[in-house]
């Protein structure tokens, strides 16, 4: 398994690039790469060609994985697609870096499913019945699926929650008090209290 922080959003409205906020002393792509690190994984950031040089600076260059450009769509998707065609054989534990309240205790529940329910092709938490799929984990099987799917021309959406239609997905409801851990932050006039 590899795990993958996803930094390659635009943060148009947050005008900054999420992942090099800092909280404390780490910037927010540290801090997530630090959660999944703590579950004993390997992991990776994915980044646009934009930010490389940007992130280059701050993480080791053979850490980060350019959105690969034979690929014809934009987004997370993007982001998770191209980690996959660089690692084909390897699940991928996924977050994205702007949920800096993420906790422990969700992601070791998101790898007791994955360890419990190995047939699913994904694995993702949901609230009122719809997915949270940046904090995920997506087999390679279902990948390579996907990637069929988008070599076809047959995937019609370049949604994560579209993708999630296509591949046998575990879905684990959150608890009321657990839907803090997804809150992303996307402006500035978000981030206080943090």
């Amino acid at each position: 398994m590899l795990g993958v922080i996803l930094c390659g959003g635009q943060s148009t409205r947050m005008g900054t690039d999420k992942g090099l906020i800092k909280l404390h002393a780490n910037t927010w792509a540290q801090t997530a790469v630090d959660k999944i690190s703590s579950l004993h994984v390997n992991v990776v950031l994915s980044v646009n060609e934009n930010q490389y040089s940007d992130y280059s600076e701050v993480f080791p260059e053979k850490q980060l994985i350019k959105d690969n450009p034979e690929l014809t769509i934009k987004g997370p998707l993007a982001g998770v697609l191209s980690v996959h065609l660089q690692f084909p054989g390897e699940d991928l534990f996924v977050l994205a870096c702007d949920m800096p309240l993420m906790d422990a205790v969700i992601l070791n529940g998101l790898l007791g499913a994955y360890n419990e329910q190995p047939s699913a092709e994904a694995y993702v938490f949901t609230r009122n019945d719809e997915p949270e799929p940046l904090c995920a984990i997506y087999t390679a099987k279902g990948l390579a699926y996907i990637i069929h799917l988008l070599k076809a021309k047959e995937l019609t959406r370049h949604s994560m929650k579209f993708m999630l239609e296509h591949i046998h997905t575990c879905t684990i409801p959150l608890h009321e008090d657990q839907n803090k851990y997804f809150r992303n932050f996307n402006a500035h006039a978000e981030l206080n209290g943090l």
